[in-house]
């Protein structure tokens, strides 16, 4: 998988300043409590304590939630592919102090060196694997690393969005500094949608400088993720409408799902 984020990193808060980070994080929170082993302990004296107080943000972008579940606590991992987002994840990181470790991997290649209790991955990043062989092989990455009892919680855009809602569409914003183009292209028969996207960015001396990126993503089904998730050896514990927090339906744009970890035991001496 090709980094489609690279120019695009350097104005990805900027146009994404909409997105419900703190909604997120208080979410992600809410069902560590309910279903996890995570807790709020960075500074845990047992070392499996500290294994099962490990979050990892897959797919961390910029860093913005893995900064904010920082802020409540957790001992964070952040992964992602682009080293272009990563190196604006660092500076935040070195403004706010933190100690969050980043990790350039792509998540079908996941390697960590210990379990973690939980692994979180929101804003559709799953949705850039095009296979579901390579989902199931990052599924079964994922239940690998999973300290026992551990979750994974993620997101994923509907084929429905992308069929209904945003599939061959234009959107286009102008702001002041920045604007973009966002055209859509969406292939039925493979249920992909490609964004092909053009930015302009004000830079010195008043003048735009303008960059293209494509983008594609796949479109799913909550019964292909159960599926997926089922060969991968861990247990759906939940879905809900991403959007509303409420039931998933057919009209369901995103969904949030809660996968537990299935099989694994703790040492004796625990």
């Amino acid at each position: 998988m090709a980094e489609t984020y690279s120019d695009f990193a350097e104005v990805y808060d900027e146009l994404m300043d909409d997105t419900p980070y703190e909604m997120w994080s208080l979410r992600l929170e809410e069902l560590i409590r309910k279903y996890g082993v995570s807790r709020p302990e960075r500074d845990a004296e047992k070392p499996l304590d500290a294994e099962r107080n490990l979050v990892v943000d897959l797919g961390c972008g910029t860093g913005t939630l893995a900064e904010l579940m920082y802020g409540k606590g957790y001992d964070m991992i952040g992964v992602d592919l682009s080293e272009s987002m990563l190196n604006i994840a660092m500076e935040k990181k070195a403004e706010s102090g933190s100690e969050i470790l980043y990790l350039l991997q792509d998540m079908r290649d996941l390697e960590l060196y210990s379990t973690v209790g939980t692994v979180y991955s929101v804003c559709d990043s799953l949705n850039y694997i095009l296979e579901e062989e390579e989902l199931l092989r990052v599924f079964s990455l994922v239940n690998n690393y999973l300290f026992p009892g551990g979750i994974f919680i993620f997101d994923f855009n509907t084929d429905y969005k992308y069929r209904q809602v945003i599939g061959n569409t234009t959107i286009a914003e102008n702001r002041e500094d920045c604007s973009f183009i966002w055209e859509n292209y969406y292939d039925p028969e493979e249920s992909r949608n490609e964004y092909d996207l053009t930015v302009f960015v004000r830079g010195e001396g008043g003048l735009f400088r303008r960059f293209t990126e494509i983008h594609v993503q796949r479109g799913y089904t909550l019964e292909q993720m159960a599926e997926l998730l089922d060969r991968a050896g861990m247990r759906l514990l939940e879905a809900m409408d991403a959007d509303t927090g409420g039931t998933v339906t057919p009209e369901s744009q995103r969904v949030c799902v809660v996968a537990g970890e299935h099989g694994k035991e703790l040492p004796a001496a625990e």
